[in-house]
């Protein structure tokens, strides 16, 4: 059955963005409503252990997010299960329709959708995420010292990620599907000259290959792209770095964006192009894309929001007439 509920202000997104927002918007008497989406709790749900988290010497993801979320209830925020199908932001109150069939209404609204990896869609990618296969560098590297480790791509990001993994591994190899790479030429001198980095030219991954009990890579398969010959390169990690896409498929059209999707903000806020709309964690963050910083951006946004919210409240000054 439909309903209309209207909220002061409506968060949509359950990462480390939604629930900071969650937790400061309720401590500020705004008594928000949290959408959670289809996967509540974000990426951090599928990755395993989590060792740069502050307070935290390691956790598991899926648990962070668990304890994220019953903070967010503990407060007093009311969180739906519910998915945010379309969002009409040209006229305030906001209106947001959800597939359960429930609109929302909102005065003012804080986007925490997040931002996916890019994968390559193959069966053995799937089957070792969390057990050798990543997207994240600055997240996994850590578990990879003294290893070999591969990396897929060609733009900055791969660049820049096996650059990064050079402070774990005892090898990495950066695979590439071209001669040349798209990424910044200071970033290719860098690696082309780094000595722990071979680059595998002309190659795609064709499958990860590892072993079951205790599940971990051991190696890929790559495809020779100009003769088709399928080789074996022995590693323990498959890092997939051929970028991230914003969730943005809400605002695309509505708001300012920027870098293939992501919503523009202010400098030095969380505010976007519509006043009363706000944005945190990936959907807006095409650099760090952190559990950290999302968090700080969730709690920048609720501060944010509660401004913008009193704001509406101030009286209007009476001119007195003579």
């Amino acid at each position: 059955m439909s309903e209309t509920r209207h909220t002061r202000l409506l968060i949509i997104g359950s990462g480390p963005a939604g629930y900071t927002a969650a937790v400061y918007g309720t401590r500020a008497m705004l008594e928000p409503i949290l959408v959670q989406g289809i996967q509540p709790g974000g990426q951090l749900t599928i990755t395993t252990e989590v060792e740069n988290w502050p307070g935290d010497t390691e956790v598991q993801g899926p648990e962070l997010m668990v304890r994220m979320e019953e903070h967010a209830r503990a407060a007093g925020t009311e969180i739906i299960g519910d998915h945010i199908g379309s969002l009409n932001l040209s006229s305030r109150p906001f209106t947001a329709k959800g597939e359960s069939g429930t609109t929302y209404t909102a005065d003012a609204v804080i986007l925490a959708t997040g931002a996916q990896a890019k994968w390559l869609g193959l069966p053995s990618e799937e089957t070792f995420k969390g057990f050798g296969v990543s997207a994240c560098a600055t997240c996994d590297g850590f578990f990879f010292r003294g290893q070999e480790i591969v990396v897929i791509g060609g733009g900055n990001t791969a660049v820049e990620e096996a650059l990064f993994l050079t402070n774990f591994a005892s090898k990495v190899t950066l695979i590439h599907r071209r001669d040349e790479l798209r990424a910044e030429k200071i970033l290719q001198n860098r690696l082309l000259k780094h000595p722990r980095i071979e680059t595998l030219w002309h190659h795609t991954l064709e499958e990860v290959v590892g072993s079951d009990n205790p599940r971990g890579v051991t190696g890929v398969k790559v495809r020779d792209v100009r003769d088709g010959t399928v080789s074996e390169l022995p590693c323990t990690g498959v890092f997939v770095a051929i970028g991230h896409a914003p969730a943005s498929e809400l605002v695309v059209d509505q708001l300012e964006t920027h870098n293939g999707g992501y919503v523009y903000t202010k400098p030095d806020s969380t505010s976007t192009s519509i006043d009363g709309v706000f944005a945190a964690g990936d959907i807006t963050d095409h650099i760090f894309r952190q559990a950290v910083t999302s968090a700080g951006m969730g709690c920048m946004a609720a501060l944010e929001a509660e401004r913008f919210l009193a704001s509406l409240e101030e009286p209007v000054d009476e001119v007195a007439a003579e």
